[in-house]
């Protein structure tokens, strides 16, 4: 699903994010055209993160929304510009069963576990926190079903299902971003948006100094940046929207700064620990 602008520029930047509210609502300022990137087109690229990161570790994409579970694959390609972060602060993806499931996640051992992607931030996670697990990849979106219908025993919930997964009679067994801040004292790095390296530092300097201004916008814009996000919300009213925007466009989406860079080496360094990712080098942010 894409939308485009009505402009005919001279050359179209391609911009990848997830359709869902937080996204959405960052990139407000962009889809409006109150922001600009010198004389710059802009293609908003929507597909699930998990099909981002995909296309960013095919190199396929200039700038995109990623997990921060995939940076290690893409680092070679792509800066991590300072804004854009999705991090929560003792709030992350939950773990939802049925009533009647399993009791805690120490119950999760061995059970079928429906997770949106193996590339997720919110799979590295749970596999940090989690007893091993039987990972079963479902969208994102059909994961909060799946275990309503029994089709797993627990599923690893993200986006707006985090706030809604009681509609379906579900139960939470655990907040990944509440243990991660108990275990050290930082948020929760979740998603990133990263800029190609073949733009150049002085063109990708200026991207994300876009996305930062279209930020703006949408804060300075909030009750028209919620509508719009609104239609990205699978089944929120306006409020509920509201809430999960500012869930995660935060004060670490405007620029992670020190804190929010440490919380991303800490995830990168207890994930290489436990053999799930590869080494990351030095964390250079545009």
């Amino acid at each position: 699903m894409k939308h485009s602008s009505t402009e005919t520029p001279s050359r179209v930047l391609k911009f990848g994010h997830s359709p869902d509210p937080d996204d959405a609502f960052m990139f407000f300022g962009l889809a409006m055209g109150a922001v600009k990137i010198r004389d710059f087109g802009v293609e908003h690229v929507l597909e699930d993160i998990q099909t981002l990161n995909e296309m960013a570790i095919a190199n396929e994409i200039e700038i995109t929304a990623i997990s921060a579970h995939a940076f290690p694959a893409v680092q070679d390609n792509y800066w991590i510009m300072h804004c854009g972060a999705s991090m929560g602060r003792g709030y992350g993806p939950i773990i939802v069963a049925l009533p009647d499931g399993p009791e805690s996640l120490n119950a999760l051992g061995g059970r079928r576990v429906a997770i949106p992607g193996p590339l997720t931030t919110a799979y590295l996670v749970a596999q940090l926190y989690l007893p091993d697990f039987e990972a079963v990849v479902y969208p994102f979106d059909q994961i909060p079903a799946a275990v309503a219908d029994g089709q797993v025993d627990a599923g690893l919930v993200i986006h707006e299902g985090q706030i809604t997964y009681s509609d379906q009679g579900l139960v939470k067994l655990g907040d990944l971003g509440a243990l991660w801040l108990d275990d050290t004292g930082l948020p929760l790095p979740l998603g990133l948006d990263v800029v190609s390296k073949n733009l150049g530092p002085e063109l990708a300097g200026e991207v994300a100094r876009g996305l930062s201004d279209s930020i703006g916008y949408a804060f300075d814009h909030e009750d028209d940046a919620v509508a719009y996000a609104l239609d990205f919300g699978r089944g929120l009213d306006t409020e509920q929207a509201r809430t999960f925007v500012k869930m995660y466009v935060n004060d670490y989406t405007r620029d992670m700064g020190d804190e929010g860079c440490r919380a991303l080496r800490t995830l990168f360094d207890r994930g290489v620990e436990r053999g799930l990712i590869e080494p990351v080098g030095s964390i250079e942010l545009i």
